[in-house]
Formats: C-alpha cells, structure tokens, sequence
C-alpha cells in the first residue's frame, strides 16, 4: 500500500514537473506577456523587357513584352537580408526604437538587458523580423515585416520595398554606365584609328607627290594608247612612201617620229611597270595604307552605331520592380497563437509524461 502511495506521489511529481508546470508557465506567457506581432506583407516581380521565360507567369508578362529578371530578383534578395538595408531603415535609431518601446514584453523585445546592443546584435534581431520568400514557379517575391505596432510594420515594409526598389535602379543605371562607357571608349578608338590610317595615307601622298595610282595609270594607259595608234598610222605612211617613193623628203621625218613616238611609249610604260618608282610599285603601299583607311572609317562607323544603340537600350528601363500587392496595414495581430500555443505546451507535455512515466516503470521493474 505504501508503494502504491509512493508511486502516485512521484508521478504526481512528474506530471506537474512536465505537465503542469509548463502549461502554467505558457498560460502566464501567452495570457499575459506576449506582445501582440502584426505582420505586413507586400508582393511584387522583378520585370524586365524582352527576355524569355519558362514560367507561366512569365510568358504572361512576356506577351507584355517583359519577362523576369531573375539575377535582379536575387541581388533584391540578398539586399534585403544585408546589413546596408538595416543601416538606411535605422537612421536616426528608427528601426531599434520600433522593437525597444516599453509597450513591448521585455521578453519579447530587442535587448531587455542593455547587455546586447551591438549593430551585430540588432542585425541578428532584424533577420528574425524580416523575410523575404520567392516563388520561382510564379517568380513574385514576398515581403513580411512583423512588429509590435500595425503602423511600424506598414511603415518599414514600405520603407524596405522602397529600398529595394532603389537598390535594383541603381545597378540599372551601373549597367546603362557600363554600356555606354564601353561603347563610348570603342568609338574613340576607332576614331583614332581611322585618323591615323588616314594620316599615314595623306603622307604617303604627299611623299610620292600621287594622288590615285590605280587612276593615273589608267590615264597613262590611255595616253599609251594613243600614241600606239599614231606610231601604228605613223608606220604604215612611212612603209607606203618608203615602197611608192623611196625619195620621198617626208621619209627621215616620219622616221624621226616613229623614233619618238616609240622613246615616249617605252617611257610611259616603264612609268607604269618595270622601276621602282614605277605606278604598279606605288600601287602596292598605297593599296595597303587605303584599304587600312577604308577599313578604319567602317569600323568607326560601326562604332558610332554601336554607341547610338546603347544609348538607345540606356533610354530604357532595364528591369524594375512592379507590385503586385502593397505593404498592407494589419488591423488586428495574428501573432502570437496564443491559444495553439498554450495546447502545444500541453501536449508536449503529456508526451513527456507519458515518456518518463514508462521509463521510471520499467527501472522499477528490472529493480524488483
């Protein structure tokens, strides 16, 4: 009998050690010192023009002529988990005063004890407070803020999306920088190029005292000609005066011009070919230097319209961030669950009982 009374007694003990107790002390938490939590939420998208997508709501907004702009969604990602965005939201301690007021639980708010009150120590307290949840399927991003007031979660879910927002134009406007610097520094160059190409090639004139060799050979080729239809003409009246009348005193003067027309014909010819300083030897650099010209002014060229086609893409906005739905003001707190709380604590509890109850039998038992 006095075991009976022994064994009631200590499961009493362990049933208000593991029951009781904790239910007591969640009723007394979540009764009466937990502080009310509201929660605001806005949704939004990272869009940007014409880029394919895989998702549904992604060929949707691409019928918009947008698609999603995932590398700024994550970079939106990981700014609002940074230390930088607690910096902006705590100017002027705005941030730490939301989350230390005395109408916050000292269990509940940041540093009760004034032992913590490091920006490491708040940073940590911030993650606990802020979150952001993306679905790749539908590629909306989700941003909670949970407070002590509805006013400051409204406000620093404003203020955080705000952030973001400037966050994402701000490494636009990096890009649109980027994008005209290097087209900007590809046309220069090419500028110099073409200006050196045809400064070699105006030189290269100069010194030879040639303008075109390709035309002036033409012209001599021409001249060649004409002189080889007179020498022609010329042959054939001295051949029929040499047969007709070989005294004729026109004979030693039709000679003389053949002579002639023969010395300017081979004179011409060597100015064409066969010499150094021949045309078809000019020819051959001042091909070089113009085709190097030529091509200078189309790469130049090229460049320029390079350069207004990234000024063209810089005029447009190359992803951005449109809301779906806006920080909402919370009219009533959905947290703490103070009822689900107080029946969790209870059923641990009983599970624990149950537990030890089981094990301190069967310690008994192998006693006996």
């Amino acid at each position: 009998m006095q075991n009976l009374f022994a064994k009631i007694r200590n499961a009493n003990k362990i049933f208000l050690a593991t029951v009781i107790a904790p239910t007591a002390i969640a009723i007394l938490y979540f009764g009466f010192i937990a502080s009310d939590i509201y929660i605001s939420e806005a949704a939004f998208v990272v869009r940007r023009p014409d880029k394919p997508s895989g998702s549904p709501f992604g060929s949707l907004l691409k019928t918009a002529g947008f698609s999603n702009g995932s590398d700024e969604m994550y970079a939106a990602q990981s700014y609002v988990r940074s230390r930088d965005a607690l910096r902006q939201l705590n100017r002027n301690e705005e941030f730490r005063k939301a989350y230390t007021h005395n109408l916050i639980s000292p269990v509940d708010r940041f540093n009760p004890t004034g032992f913590f009150a490091s920006f490491e120590d708040l940073y940590q307290f911030y993650l606990k407070k802020i979150a952001i949840n993306y679905d790749p399927t539908s590629s909306i991003s989700t941003l909670t803020v949970r407070a002590y007031t509805k006013e400051d979660a409204h406000r620093l879910n404003e203020q955080l999306l705000q952030l973001t927002e400037a966050t994402v134009n701000r490494l636009n406007q990096r890009a649109r920088n980027d994008l005209i610097r290097v087209a900007e520094a590809e046309l220069a160059e090419a500028k110099q190029k073409a200006q050196t190409a045809a400064q070699a090639l105006a030189r290269y004139r100069n010194r030879s005292g040639i303008i075109d060799p390709e035309r002036q050979a033409l012209i001599q080729m021409q001249m060649i000609s004409k002189l080889q239809d007179q020498l022609i003409t010329t042959n054939t009246q001295l051949s029929q005066l040499r047969n007709f009348t070989p005294s004729n005193p026109q004979i030693p003067v039709l000679e003389t011009t053949v002579q002639s027309l023969q010395r300017e014909i081979e004179r011409r010819t060597k100015e064409i070919a066969g010499s150094k300083e021949s045309l078809s030897d000019v020819a051959v650099e001042y091909q070089r230097l113009s085709l190097e010209s030529q091509f200078a002014d189309k790469q130049m060229a090229a460049m320029f319209a390079s350069l207004a086609d990234a000024r063209s893409e810089a005029r447009k906005q190359q992803a951005y961030i449109e809301r779906i739905a806006q920080p909402s003001l919370p009219d009533t707190a959905v947290e703490p669950k103070r009822i689900r709380g107080i029946l969790t604590t209870f059923v641990l509890g009983l599970i624990a009982f149950g537990i030890l109850s089981m094990l301190l039998a069967g310690v008994r038992e192998h006693r006996d």
